[in-house]
């Protein structure tokens, strides 16, 4: 399942950079080529690489990409490892929700104002904050998920003597 959810983020985060480059270069070539200018070019590649901030951000988690403290990571203890691990799990959960309600919040205040350049509502553009927090969420539920599953794995394996196998 997490391998599916990886692909998944993969590809929405790579969607939203091929959106972003796209736009970019038709508003660049109108603009030296043709002498004209897209009004909604910029707007939309800001929106769009937030978009893909958000979706990179919960991909980067699950790889383990994302930024920590090293010195933590150098204590040689393979318990203090694991329960780091949960620990950090556990808060990017706590954040992850904080994120999303807040975003929600936002978005229910001030979704309603149309945007200047493309002319359609914000909450649209708005919303990536409560999707980005959402992606964040699954992530984390998905990797203390698979502590758990570790945890089950070693409790079974510990129970198996000899005559078992």
């Amino acid at each position: 399942m997490m391998e599916q959810y990886k692909k998944l983020l993969a590809f929405c985060a790579g969607s939203s950079l091929f959106v972003l480059f796209s736009v970019m270069l038709i508003t660049t070539i109108s603009r030296y080529f043709f002498n004209t200018s897209i009004l909604w070019g910029e707007e939309l590649c800001k929106y769009s690489m937030i978009y893909g901030v958000m979706f990179g951000t919960s991909l980067c988690y699950l790889e383990g990409l994302h930024i920590k403290f090293a010195v933590l990571d150098s204590i040689k203890s393979s318990l203090f490892q694991k329960a780091l691990e949960v620990i950090v799990d556990i808060l990017v959960l706590v954040c992850a929700g904080v994120m999303t309600y807040s975003g929600y919040l936002f978005v229910m205040k001030r979704g309603g104002i149309e945007s200047p350049g493309i002319g359609v509502n914000m909450y649209y553009f708005q919303a990536a904050l409560v999707v980005g927090g959402i992606c964040l969420i699954v992530s984390a539920l998905l990797r203390l998920a698979e502590h758990v599953k570790v945890l089950r794995n070693q409790q079974t394996s510990s129970r198996l003597t000899q005559g078992d196998v």
